[in-house]
């Protein structure tokens, strides 16, 4: 019996004699509670009852690759090569990165949960199992770095469409590549890029949607989820496949069209627009007033000494007032 098995099982949020679930899995009492007890490694609420069993409290929203296949259009599933649902994984854009080497195009990655999740400049993702969304699809672009600019963005403003196509409107987005609600963060996108900088290489789009964080999961930033947003959201298996329906048309086209495509859109949804904010590059500080992003997807602040841009890269941006 595989933890994944008993999970699917449990995943009705319903209570399971220990007998019952040996039954139906085909093992021993004994075999049954080796599993729980990874189970509670997990750290999901595994609830017992004498005389009731065990239940999952509120049951899991388990990812599925056919559920998901099954909500694509004909024309998205042709730009996928495959669809790898995993359990427990170090991180998604690792083993998107493995294909990327490899030459592949199309793939996708997902998993329950990441044991070495990361976010931009290093930082840790929270990835608790069967909680959010973590993803990252391999393309293959042919004109390098320079085919690249804005891409981080335009994968912003996909993924705002999606989310509200699936109801959640209101959803902004901070340079370089962070999705926020009401100034907190709801999402991430990072970019990998491997193979010639200035021919054809491979990038490995990961990508992070808060969907419904346990509360006692600790970030150390301000963080709101889909489902404190609204409760009658889609399921993480319809997220993503919003998100796909968004995401992959961009990847097919993004090489011809560019971000200038994009531009309009996301400065519709830039969360810092005229705001005065703060650089952080280093040790250097730029402060000015954010008024937009070019067509490369720099962003523009107008500082006391003229007009800066600045691409992405380690750097970190905030509002000051």
């Amino acid at each position: 019996m595989s933890l994944e098995t008993l999970l699917a099982v449990l995943a009705d949020g319903e209570f399971h004699s220990g007998d019952e679930l040996g039954g139906v899995l085909g093992v021993s009492r004994t075999a049954v509670w080796k599993q729980l007890k990874k189970v509670e490694e997990l750290g999901l609420p595994l609830e017992s009852i004498k005389g009731k069993g065990y239940c999952i409290k509120d049951g899991l929203d388990l990812l599925s690759a056919p559920a998901i296949q099954k909500g694509l259009s004909a024309e998205i599933s042709s730009l996928i090569s495959d669809i790898d649902v995993r359990g427990v994984i170090d991180s998604t854009s690792v083993a998107a990165m493995e294909k990327a080497v490899q030459g592949e195009k199309g793939y996708i990655c997902t998993a329950e949960q990441q044991t070495a999740g990361r976010g931009r400049r290093g930082r840790a993702w929270a990835s608790p199992y069967a909680s959010n969304l973590y993803f990252s699809v391999v393309w293959e672009f042919g004109g390098g770095a320079a085919s690249l600019e804005g891409l981080s963005l335009a994968v912003g403003v996909a993924v705002v469409d999606a989310l509200e196509k699936s109801g959640l409107t209101g959803s902004q987005l901070k340079w370089p590549n962070d999705v926020l609600y009401q100034g907190r963060k709801l999402a991430g996108v990072l970019l990998e890029m491997t193979g010639d900088p200035s021919g054809r290489c491979h990038v490995v789009i990961g990508v992070g949607l808060n969907v419904s964080m346990p509360k006692s999961v600790s970030i150390d930033q301000p963080w709101i989820d889909v489902m404190s947003v609204n409760e009658g959201a889609a399921n993480r298996n319809q997220l993503l496949v919003a998100i796909l329906n968004e995401l992959m048309p961009l990847l097919s086209s993004f090489e011809g069209q560019g971000f200038n495509a994009y531009r309009d859109r996301w400065q519709s949804l830039d969360a810092f627009a005229e705001t005065e904010v703060a650089m952080t590059l280093g040790s250097d500080i730029v402060v000015g007033k954010a008024i937009g992003v070019d067509g490369t997807g720099a962003i523009i602040i107008e500082t006391a000494s003229g007009v800066r841009k600045f691409n992405g890269g380690e750097v970190s941006l905030r509002a000051t007032g």
